[in-house]
């Protein structure tokens, strides 16, 4: 018997072995600003990259007590930087310890395992984030009256939870980024998918940097619900292609969601804003709600929205006609399958009893011969 041959490892610093290697890696640069916080000379620069930054104290009517509230600046870009390596570590151990395994079990293509994986971890993030958003929806008044969405502005002041649940969309979105070359994605679904990673960096930083925190936690939460509602479906039709009703309840909820979306958008650009009471500009206060910019701001955000709904209504009704054709010829193959033999006609069984001209009797229907009477 001979020895079995052992995988040769990657050079260092090859593209296989930082492919390989990557979570080890990213894990060390995160426990090294981890370590920062042992010594007093590095913690305030630690803590810069590991808390929420701009901790303000900000008394209200309501409240007799102060409440601690945040604001945004440029010391978010180190807290973003640190979760973005979290979230690479995270998406390294749940394809290592559940998606790879489950992976082992179906035998799937090349092409259903890209989007098996792909489908698994934006499942695991979407449940997540909707779990968290209805969370701070429910402890947040503006959910239950929409009036709040645009009364006050600017919202420069945000809690804690509101605060870290932007800083981690963030930090997700950015992260997909390098896991395109880490996941060793196809070519043909990069375009694809850095379509939706930058609409969602943009759309989310957007209304984390203009003050509109409320409005896109409020858009959110559904269109997360609707996306992890499709890609659960995903994920039950690779085990079992006859699977498919989650599709048609995601299809409805689609539509729903894309209305929601536009309402809500129109009526806080349109009309709230507009009406609010506090309109000037201010850069320091986060205040663009004045008339000769809310003009281009406005349409400017209007346009992006609704630019947004349409492209992903386009890709809808795409993604509904293939499917529809797929059935179609399903069943025709099907129909064909399950048929059964036409019987041939009269003709044609008339025909094949003649040979060159002449027709052959059967021998059961054939007169017998008569023998010749004796005279």
């Amino acid at each position: 018997m001979g020895f079995r041959k052992k995988n040769k490892s990657p050079p260092v610093l090859s593209h296989e072995f930082v492919i390989q290697n990557h979570a080890d890696m990213v894990s060390c640069v995160a426990m090294i600003i981890l370590l920062g916080l042992m010594f007093e000379v590095t913690a305030k620069y630690a803590i810069m990259f590991i808390t929420v930054q701009y901790n303000v104290t900000h008394a209200t009517d309501d409240r007799p007590e102060p409440v601690n509230v945040y604001q945004y600046g440029p010391k978010d870009m180190a807290t973003v930087f640190f979760y973005v390596l979290i979230a690479i570590i995270l998406h390294a151990l749940i394809q290592e310890y559940i998606l790879d395994k489950i992976n082992r079990r179906l035998h799937l293509s090349k092409t259903k395992h890209s989007k098996f994986n792909e489908s698994g971890q934006l499942a695991a993030f979407y449940l997540f984030s909707f779990i968290w958003g209805s969370s701070i929806l429910t402890a947040e008044e503006f959910a239950t009256n929409p009036t709040l969405l645009w009364e006050g502005y600017p919202h420069n002041h945000m809690f804690f939870q509101v605060k870290f649940f932007y800083i981690c969309q963030i930090a997700y979105w950015l992260h997909a980024l390098p896991e395109l070359y880490f996941q060793k994605v196809r070519k043909e679904d990069i375009p694809r998918q850095l379509y939706y990673i930058c609409l969602y960096v943009f759309h989310i930083a957007g209304a984390y940097i203009l003050n509109l925190h409320r409005l896109g936690l409020i858009l959110l939460v559904p269109h997360y619900l609707v996306e992890l509602l499709f890609h659960a479906s995903r994920l039950f039709y690779f085990s079992d292609e006859n699977k498919q009703k989650g599709f048609t309840l995601w299809a409805l909820l689609f539509v729903i969601a894309r209305l929601l979306t536009l309402t809500l958008s129109v009526l806080t650009f349109g009309f709230g804003l507009a009406r609010t009471e506090n309109q000037g500009f201010s850069i320091a206060d986060g205040n663009f709600n004045v008339l000769t910019i809310r003009q281009v701001w406005v349409i400017s955000c209007l346009a992006a929205i609704c630019l947004t709904q349409a492209w992903m209504m386009w890709k809808f009704i795409n993604f509904q006609l293939k499917k529809w054709r797929e059935h179609s010829q399903n069943q025709a193959t099907k129909k064909k399958a399950t048929s059964p033999k036409s019987k041939p006609s009269k003709k044609e069984s008339g025909r094949g009893n003649a040979a060159n001209g002449v027709m052959k009797s059967d021998e059961r229907t054939s007169p017998r011969s008569r023998k010749p009477k004796a005279s």
